[in-house]
Formats: C-alpha cells, structure tokens, sequence
C-alpha cells in the first residue's frame, strides 16, 4: 500500500498545474487546490494581506500536498476507512469534496447497512465500511470506483459543459472516467463500445 504522501503526489500529478477553465464550477485551480480552498483556509503565500489568485500561483506542489493531506484526508477522517479504499475515497474526495463519502454511504446502504447519507465520515460509517471490505474485499474496491465512474456519468448527463471531463473530442474516455477506472480492476473497466453506447445521447 503506498503512503498518504504518495497517494498525495499522484493526486496533484492528475490535476495538473494551474487551470483556470470557465466550464470547472470550481473556478481557477493550481494542482488542484481551487482560489475557494486557499481563502477558506488563509494561506496568504505572499503575506499582502488578501488570498487571491496571485497566492494561487506561487502554490508548490508540495504546498497542495501538505493541504490534501490535512484537509482533504485527515479532517474527513479517511484513515478510518479500510486501508484498500483510502487512495480511491481521497482522491474523489479531492475531486469531489464530501460528494466522494456520499457515494461510498450510498452503496454500503444498498449493501444494506443502515447508515445515513450525509457526506460525513465516523463510527457508523467506518464499521460499516470495515464490516463489507471484510465480506468481499476486493469486490467493495470495485464497486466503490464503479460508483464513483457512475456518479460522474450522470453528472454530464445533466450538466452539458462536464461533458469534457467525462468524453473526449474524438470519442474517447475523458479525465474523469480514466480517473475512476485507475481504481478498479480491468475487468470491470467499460468497453470503448460500452463507454460510446453510454454517451451516445449526449450527441
């Protein structure tokens, strides 16, 4: 298993340097630490007094590491979870905020554990969490990254500007499908086929 700091850097590797792209509701962005986060949480990298975008572009890559790792995986209390589904629940965290424990609460609900839905990670959810990866570990790894691929399918099936993050120009998986897919087995990984007959009424 690698170590949070790794999971870390492979995260800040996926999302790139600074973005600011007008369809992302997350606004301008660097390694993927969104303008909202820096001032939510102060860093004034430059000491003028103001978070602004000019803090965002002197962010490091170390700098994004240290903040996912404080507040995007110890503060939502991912460590708790079982060990194999803390790299895949980070990096949707980071993606996705409390969306990524949303989708896991979920499936462990149509696993039939009667937890509550509401983006928050403790007792209940962890011992939920623990007790299914114990049934079917590998089968639990799975299903969490398939819910995560189907959480963004419908995304763009209702936001038309996602799309982009979701399918390619010429056809093909976007970034958040690929994202998605690095979590579960190649078996379980949709066909270009599957993946164009799933697309196919978003023209």
């Amino acid at each position: 298993m690698s170590s949070v700091k790794d999971i870390a850097r492979g995260i800040v590797a996926r999302e790139g340097g600074f973005v600011s792209d007008p369809d992302d509701p997350g606004g301008v962005t660097n390694f993927g630490v969104t303008l909202h986060t820096l001032r939510r949480l102060g860093v004034d990298l430059n000491d003028d007094g103001a978070v602004d975008q000019r803090d965002l572009r002197q962010l490091t890559q170390d700098d994004a590491v240290d903040i996912f790792i404080q507040h995007y995986f110890h503060a939502p209390q991912i460590a708790g979870l079982p060990e194999a589904l803390q790299a895949s629940v980070f990096d949707m965290y980071v993606n996705a905020g409390g969306n990524a424990v949303k989708i896991l609460q979920r499936l462990l609900r149509r696993m039939g554990y009667d937890i509550t839905v509401d983006g928050a990670l403790g007792p209940q959810s962890h011992s939920a969490a623990h007790d299914a990866y114990t049934r079917a570990p590998q089968q639990m790894v799975d299903a969490y990254g398939i819910a995560r691929r189907n959480y963004y399918l419908r995304l763009a099936d209702q936001r038309p500007a996602s799309r982009k993050y979701a399918r390619t120009r010429a056809g093909g998986k976007g970034g958040w499908i690929k994202r998605a897919e690095e979590f579960i087995a190649p078996e379980y990984h949709l066909s270009q086929s599957a993946f164009s007959e799933r697309t196919a009424s978003w023209g």
